[in-house]
């Protein structure tokens, strides 16, 4: 019996490997020249491997596409505490970051690379790269996969683990085959925000920060990252992932509202304000940042309510205090457009999860055709998530098939 594992990421070589042990003869078809090509660049080349949540309710609550209960099943077949001791028991040490992000312990991704391509070795499977499937057809008893339309084959079941794509072209073969691709769009990724006030400060991060998009229901708490071109960090990534469809609908054109120091209001602050006026008189404003705000933050914003860097507490108007405590709890900025989150691109968008039995993986209308990975309509936010998304589908889909 033979398998076809279309894509060469994490969650083909993870399907593949699992569908292998079954004692299937398991091909994996890589269009590009290059295999695991995201594991190999995320997380700084170190490879966010799973994150620390184990429990599959809390789990869910990091897809913004899987949270409404069609991942926890197949989270509580294979979880991160799963992950973990696969690659453990291969060899591979994974460590917990503060922050909650797994990682191999040497901080390489290398490691899970060599790993997952010592597995396919040793259960004999095939990888062939530069090999692109341009359509696929039902045959009587399994499927023919065309290749970059000069070659046919045959498999008796075929696993799809292309990952996600920005263009809704890219899907036409599933499109060919009867299913629904939820339009694709992109979805962690970072905010323009062009003569950005705060780009003298880029490199400045706050470590707490909660952001809202004005006009809607999204707001994120995290750290936030000043860019040369906007802003960044978990918060922002967060807010992209969970906003993905409404910002694509706005054209990323939308004001957001930041909140340096959560869970303080504007008249909560405002009085710890005068209060810091009324026992610090003779000191410079500028020079004595509050509420652990970075100084080169604490200076912009004083500045920004045209305090100026002379200006002591006991000379500043109420009326400054209070634009300076407005600038603190609601600094408003207009953003236009995003930029893409370096070379982790992730789409929300993909096959329908209701048209996949998420059991198994299968899909509902074609028996023997599975699916892993992105190229569901499946995302986490940053911290490991996505991969974990990509273990877990990858093992069910391969471990599933009736052999």
């Amino acid at each position: 019996m033979k398998l076809a594992v279309i894509g060469g990421g994490a969650a083909g070589f993870f399907a593949a490997i699992h569908g292998a042990q079954r004692g299937l003869e398991t091909v994996i078809l890589e269009k590009s020249n290059k295999i695991l090509a995201k594991v190999k660049v995320s997380g700084g080349g170190r490879c966010n491997v799973t994150n620390v949540v184990t429990d599959p309710t809390l789990l869910v609550k990091n897809y913004p596409r899987g949270h409404r209960g069609e991942l926890r099943g197949p989270f509580t077949k294979f979880s991160t505490i799963d992950t973990v001791n696969w690659f453990e028991l291969k060899g591979v040490k994974i460590k917990a970051e503060a922050d909650g992000r797994m990682f191999p312990v040497t901080d390489s991704s290398q490691t899970i690379i060599d790993c997952l391509v010592a597995e396919s070795k040793m259960n004999n499977i095939k990888i062939h790269t530069g090999s692109t499937v341009t359509k696929i057809e039902r045959s009587e008893n399994g499927f023919l996969l065309e290749l970059d339309s000069t070659l046919s084959l045959y498999f008796d079941y075929v696993i799809v683990a292309t990952g996600g794509s920005p263009n809704l072209s890219s899907y036409s073969w599933l499109v060919n085959l009867g299913h629904t691709i939820i339009p694709p769009v992109p979805s962690l990724f970072t905010f323009n925000i062009p003569d950005s006030p705060f780009i003298k400060i880029m490199g400045v991060s706050v470590q707490d920060v909660k952001i809202k998009i004005l006009n809607s229901a999204f707001e994120e708490n995290g750290p936030l990252l000043f860019t040369h071109w906007g802003i960044s960090g978990p918060a922002v990534l967060k807010l992209s992932a969970w906003g993905a469809r409404w910002l694509a609908e706005n054209g990323y054109n939308f004001s957001i509202s930041i909140n340096f120091i959560p869970p303080f209001n504007e008249e909560q602050v405002y009085e710890k304000l005068m209060e810091h006026s009324f026992q610090n008189k003779l000191k410079k404003v500028c020079n004595t940042s509050q509420f652990n705000i970075p100084s080169r933050l604490w200076e912009l914003l004083c500045k920004r309510t045209s305090i100026d860097e002379h200006k002591r507490w006991s000379e500043t108007s109420k009326a400054s205090l209070r634009k300076l405590s407005q600038q603190l709890v609601a600094c408003q900025l207009n953003v236009k457009g995003k930029t893409t989150f370096k070379e982790e691109f992730v789409t929300c968008g993909g096959v329908d999860l209701k048209e996949v039995n998420m059991k198994t993986m299968e899909s509902k209308l074609i028996p023997g055709l599975y699916f892993a990975g992105e190229i569901l309509n499946i995302d986490g936010v940053t911290g490991g998530f996505n991969f974990q998304a990509a273990w877990t589908t990858g093992f069910i889909a391969g471990s599933s098939i009736k052999v």
